[in-house]
């Protein structure tokens, strides 16, 4: 005991002469040190990098503890950290710091495709080794501090003490200042496709939420104090925060139990069927948790954290990956037009029906066509829990496989091959190899992947261990294909697209589908998915909508909750390197003046601006085409109406540019009049303030090319 006070005094001269130490106590409060600890015995490190400060400590227990200030005001306040491992193993006290080190990185490294063709990644690293007196086992924590925010990880160093061990509870808590104004959805372990709710923390229940969602497939909610993440949230003063994870892999999803009096966020990771969290060998590390924080809404949206936090790509040449646009027989089904099953004489899935998609995309320069309800298997594919519901190989007897290919060739156009499991992963998992010979042998060189229903094995969950597993041999094994990846109904994404970037997409959140066949997406929605779900990568949103009432055969009194200008916004407002124009066809026909914004938008950017972001409210945000002088600007409100004055200072000095502008009608609305729009034309420079009238739940899109001599 002498030799470690000595040693632990030793280290904080050392700390202290090199000025990684700040000498000032630790606050405690109920989350943090437990009652009569002393925090100031202990030694503090300290990283800052501009605003952003990272405290790191122990308790008198030996408990770690770290906070996180911006200028000089309290962010996160001293949270624990820490495990128990199973046998109800103590692995979150009785540490000491063995050894610690700064480090620091300042690089830019460029894109395979995004929003940005390059990206700055600067950050200050803390590495604290911890070992454990009474077991002699060592963690390892390591802290990254950015400019707008600190991630940090745990890494279990490989030791005799410690090789295979089973995590019970991960104690990561977030020990917030106060009451803060709140976006969240519950805290499910199969979904993620409820409407937000913006409420104070100390309102948060999702019980009600979770009872009257009923047409979400699957819904596993047992915590009712639960929320997702990312979760995004604003305090009385004006501070943006948002709480995720990034680099998750070979670990359960990340949500937060939330403790309604005390403001204080704990952990609490997705289970499997024994409730163990996460099966590990070491060495091994668990994913980043992240906090990002600014005083400007913007810098949330333009955050870089949480991808610079994943490793670099896997595929080392990524050529082949090539974002696109597409269309599909989707949204006959949603809307009841059509069948995904054979069976009863509606199914779009068939040789006639695709050609025309393949014609309508090849007419307007849209790269692939979505074909589900191909293979065979629909009729009894939901609800069964079947063990094999599909085969992934063999296709309906009025789809011709070999016929398409060679006609969608001749068009220029490419099919995109849909893999929906019905949650039978196992299933999958026996077959991916051959599906994915037969996606390279057949021409497709993309698929969207589904996991509606519960999963086999049985017991598993969406967002569990095991299943976050699968996702990323998914994309390795469509990596060695050369095949681009959509998923629907994984956990939240974050960040992995730069390790794997030919995963273009995910849904995971309550997409422009529960428009078809629900009670829809309020006109906040879309302001709200930025700032949380889209945090971790791109989301398939599928919009593109026009006709926006009476679509719906079984059910005409839906609507969409936007208006038509707004669905064009979308295409800007949520980026996407894959990027669906969901409607059918025939329901473009009339409105082929404002279809011309779709064709020419891009689905890959140099460059992206923010201009203007409230969670909840209302977003603006302009971006650059790659390898030209284009602009293309999307801006979106959400029930209130609103002018959207946008600077334009970000062109050119001294260039003049064409603005063509489709906006929503004076007398537009997204209840009563959501369809009117009108498209005019405007000379803009770059000292020009341009005027966007946004309808209630409208939007406007924007295209800005240099005027030439």
């Amino acid at each position: 005991m002498i030799q470690q006070l000595v040693k632990n005094l030793c280290l904080s001269l050392s700390l202290l002469a090199t000025g990684a130490v700040a000498a000032q106590p630790v606050a405690q409060s109920p989350g943090g040190p437990p009652a009569g600890t002393n925090a100031a015995s202990q030694p503090v490190l300290q990283v800052t990098m501009n605003q952003v400060r990272l405290e790191f400590s122990l308790d008198s227990k030996g408990t770690p503890l770290y906070q996180v200030s911006y200028g000089n005001q309290p962010v996160v306040l001293p949270s624990a950290m820490g495990f128990t491992l199973a046998g109800n193993d103590n692995f979150n006290s009785g540490f000491s710091i063995a050894d610690s080190r700064q480090d620091s990185l300042n690089e830019t490294w460029t894109t395979v495709w995004g929003a940005n063709s390059k990206i700055s990644n600067n950050y200050r690293q803390l590495s604290v080794q911890l070992i454990q007196a009474a077991t002699q086992r060592k963690l390892n924590i390591v802290f990254r501090v950015f400019e707008d925010g600190v991630g940090f990880r745990y890494e279990f160093p490989r030791q005799p003490q410690l090789n295979h061990f089973i995590i019970s509870e991960e104690h990561t808590a977030f020990r917030l200042t106060g009451d803060h104004k709140t976006f969240w959805i519950p805290g499910d372990h199969d979904s993620n496709e409820y409407t937000y709710t913006t409420s104070a923390i100390s309102a948060i229940d999702n019980r009600e939420m979770v009872a009257k969602s009923t047409e979400i497939a699957v819904r596993t909610a047992p915590d009712p104090k639960a929320v997702q993440t990312p979760l995004m949230m604003k305090t009385a003063d004006g501070l943006y925060l948002n709480i995720h994870e990034a680099a998750q892999l070979n670990y359960p999803a990340l949500q937060l139990h939330v403790d309604n009096s005390s403001f204080a966020l704990t952990a609490s990771l997705v289970p499997d069927t024994y409730n163990n969290k996460a099966y590990l060998q070491a060495p091994s590390r668990t994913p980043w948790r992240t906090i990002l924080v600014s005083r400007d809404a913007r810098a949330i949206l333009a955050s870089n954290t949480i991808v610079n936090l994943n490793d670099p790509s896997k595929v080392e040449d990524p050529s082949w990956i090539k974002p696109m646009k597409f269309v599909g027989v989707w949204w006959e089904m949603q809307t009841g037009v059509g069948t995904w099953a054979l069976a009863g004489g509606k199914h779009s899935g068939n040789t006639a029906n695709v050609k025309r998609y393949i014609d309508f995309a090849a007419a307007n320069g849209i790269e692939g066509v979505l074909v589900e309800g191909w293979n065979t298997g629909w009729e009894d594919w939901f609800g069964t829990w079947k063990e094999s519901p599909f085969d992934f190989v063999t296709p309906y007897p009025d789809f011709d496989v070999n016929g398409l290919r060679a006609y969608a060739t001749s068009k220029g156009v490419q099919l995109i091959m849909h893999n929906e499991t019905s949650g039978a992963v196992t299933n999958y998992e026996r077959q991916m190899d051959t599906a994915f010979r037969f996606m390279q042998e057949h021409g497709y060189h993309a698929v969207k992947t589904g996991y509606v229903g519960r999963i086999i094995p049985r017991g598993e969950r969406h967002d569990g261990q095991w299943m976050v597993q699968h996702y990323e041999r998914v994309a390795a094994k469509a990596a060695q294909y050369q095949v681009m990846v959509d998923m629907h109904e994984p956990m939240r994404p974050s960040g992995q697209y730069r390790t794997y970037p030919n995963w273009l997409a995910s849904e995971a959140a309550r997409g422009n589908e529960f428009n078809a066949f629900s009670i829809g997406n309020p006109p906040e929605h879309e302001t709200i998915l930025p700032f949380t779900r889209l945090m971790g990568g791109p989301m398939d949103y599928t919009p593109g909508i026009f006709k926006l009432r009476g679509y719906n055969t079984g059910n005409p009194g839906l609507q969409v909750h936007t208006t038509l200008a707004k669905q064009l916004a979308l295409y800007v407002t949520m980026y996407s390197p894959v990027q669906m124009a969901a409607d059918l066809p025939e329901n473009y026909a009339p409105h082929l003046d404002a279809f011309q914004f779709i064709r020419e938008v891009p689905v890959d950017f140099e460059r992206s601006i923010i201009l203007e972001a409230e969670p909840g409210d209302y977003i603006t945000i302009a971006r650059k085409s790659k390898d030209k002088e284009e602009w293309c600007l999307g801006a979106i409100t959400d029930e209130n109406s609103r002018m959207a004055i946008v600077d334009l200072s970000f062109l050119p000095k001294g260039q003049k540019f064409q603005a063509v502008i489709y906006g929503d009608a004076a007398n537009a609305d997204w209840k009563d009049n959501p369809e009117a729009y009108v498209i005019t034309r405007q000379a803009v420079d770059s000292k020009t303030k341009l005027k966007l009238v946004l309808a209630k739940g409208g939007g406007a899109a924007v295209t800005l090319r240099p005027v030439t001599k």
